[in-house]
Parts: C-alpha cells; structure tokens; sequence
C-alpha cells in the first residue's frame, strides 16, 4: 500500500469520527460504520424502489475486511479518498477516471466497465476483496453484491457530513485512521477559510453553461442529495451568499438568459463549463458564451468576478479529499 501523497496534519480521531457519524438534523437516509475483529461494518438506507417509483429505503449491512487487497470502484469520490489515504485500486471504470486521480490506480489495474454498466464477467474474474459504488453506480449494488462484499458510499446528508463520514469508514478499511482523522481536520480547516472568503463578497450566482445555454444553480434545499446537491456546492458547502432568495422560483427550474445574469447583477458568477467537465467535443468554451455586450455589464464582469471552477472537480467527482482541495483552492481565488 502507497503513502498517502499529500501531507495531512495531525487531528484527533475521535473528533473525526464523532463528526462523520453524525448527521446533524438531515431527513436524509444516513450511514454509518463499526469495526470489529478484522472486519469493519458498514450499515445505510438502500434504495430499493424501481427507478420510475417513489423511494423506498431498506437498511443494508455489509461487513468489509480490512486492508482488502483487491479494491473496485465505481464511485470517483471514493477512488480519490481512497487514495488520498494512501490505498490503491484494482479497477475501476477507467475511462471515466480523470487525470488527477490516475495516480491512484494499480499499474496494472482492470477497466471494470462504465459509470453506470459493470463488466460482470471481468470482475469476477478478478477476485475483488471489496466493491465500492456512489450516486450514479449505486443501481449495480444486486449484481456486484454477489461478486464481493459491496458497500454504497452515496451522499447522504450534507456534502460535509458524507465527506467526513467516508473518510472515517475508508480509514478504518485501510488502516489509516490517524491518517483519515488528519484529512478531515485539513478539509475542515480549508473549507472555513473558503466559507469566510464568500462572507465578505457580497452575493453569487452558480452558472451551469452548457451547449451555450446557461442554467442558474440553486441552494439543495430538500433535495439534499444526487444533482441538487451538487448544484447547490457553492452555497450549501462554501457559504456563498444567493443573489435571489429562491433561485429556483425565479428560474423555475429552466435555463436561464443573459438578461437575468444583468437583472439579478450578482456581485461574483461561480462558473461551471459542463461540457469541458464532460469532454464535449467542439463545445463553446463557457467563458466564450459568456463574452457578450451583455455580461459585460454586470459587476461581476466589470470587477472582474467571475470565477471559473475546475469543472471536473465540481461536476463529475466531488465529495472525495483531493477533489474537495481542488475546490477550495478554486472559492479561494477571491481572496487572493
């Protein structure tokens, strides 16, 4: 097993484990896990409902050896904060694994298939000690849960509370708990440094641009989880102050014009290109669609405010240690 490759500072392990059991005040279906004699259990709600019926959540328990030789992931999140704690990945969807976290493969490791299909077959042939699936993946828990023990590391509850709660239980899988338990600490650290950086910038504006179409991204709210959480990031994890108090009434929930970016005049735009994050190929950049007579007129372009966020970091692997680095360092541009 590799060293963890960026250093952490020391921290307190029942301090992180404390905050990563804990959902404070979510409805959300929670998680948790608890280690005992070599193993260690992860429990959550299972979403076993249909894909076109409502919810329904069963409690799921599976018990993970630790330090597991053969590891699979289909959840980027988890392939980075696997990493990031000094482990390595067996496979994984390798065309999806973006440049930053390469490193965190095995030189020899499989492609276990895409995002969304497991090449069953070549798993199995592999023999994984363990399977970890997360948001879009989290439908092939029937199928690799027969292969290898599989557990579901999905966001539930709140960015950071899923953060630390990973990182706790991947810790313990590793043995790499003081290492885990420093990493929450840096990140904690990191993102109050961020969230005090938008407290004194006045409002934003989260912007999707896509297919040069803008969509304006809103608070999670009630949808606490999946995409709404991811488009809620700027506000809900690093403080970033809405320049409408509903942004999802006012856009009702469609893309949104130029005109509204000058009528709701953010003081700072929080850009993300979907398609650079998506490898669009021959898509308008965003800060192409951007550069209009219009924009131009908005205190966010004329005191130069718009910040552009790495897109792969915010759009596709969000919520695993050195991806959430990559996003603190982005809100903290402005404080430069």
């Amino acid at each position: 097993m590799r060293t963890a490759s960026r250093p952490l500072a020391a921290a307190s392990l029942s301090l992180a484990a404390a905050l990563a059991l804990t959902a404070c005040g979510s409805d959300e279906p929670v998680a948790e896990a608890a280690t005992e004699g070599g193993t260690v259990t992860w429990t959550w709600d299972r979403n076993v409902a249909a894909e076109d019926q409502d919810p329904e959540f069963e409690e799921t328990t599976v018990e993970v050896p630790q330090d597991p030789e053969r590891i699979v992931v289909f959840d980027l999140a988890s392939l980075d904060t696997i990493g990031a704690l000094g482990g390595e990945v067996a496979g994984a969807p390798l065309d999806s694994v973006p440049d930053h976290l390469q490193q965190y493969l095995a030189d020899d490791a499989f492609n276990a298939g895409t995002l969304f299909e497991a090449d069953l077959v070549e798993i199995e042939s592999q023999q994984p000690d363990l399977i970890v699936i997360g948001g879009r993946s989290s439908a092939l828990y029937e199928d690799l849960s027969e292969i290898a023990p599989t557990v579901d590391l999905s966001l539930r509850g709140s960015y950071t509370e899923t953060l630390e709660r990973n990182t706790t239980f991947l810790g313990e899988v590793l043995g790499a708990e003081d290492e885990a338990a420093a990493a929450i600490t840096e990140v904690e650290a990191g993102l109050e440094e961020a969230r005090a950086a938008t407290a004194d910038a006045g409002t934003g504006l989260g912007l999707m641009v896509s297919g040069g179409e803008l969509s304006a991204m809103a608070p999670a709210g009630d949808d606490a989880s999946g995409r709404g959480a991811r488009g809620g990031l700027i506000y809900d994890a690093f403080g970033v102050q809405p320049v409408v108090d509903d942004i999802q009434a006012a856009t009702h929930g469609e893309p949104v014009s130029f005109e509204f970016l000058l009528e709701t005049n953010p003081d700072y735009l929080w850009v993300v290109d979907r398609d650079a994050a998506t490898g669009e190929e021959g898509a308008q950049a965003a800060a192409a669609v951007l550069d209009n007579d219009i924009v131009r007129q908005t205190t966010a372009a004329q005191q130069d405010q718009i910040v552009y966020l790495d897109p792969v970091a915010w759009y596709v692997v969000f919520g695993g240690l050195d991806t959430t680095q990559i996003m603190i360092d982005d809100v903290l541009q402005i404080a430069g």
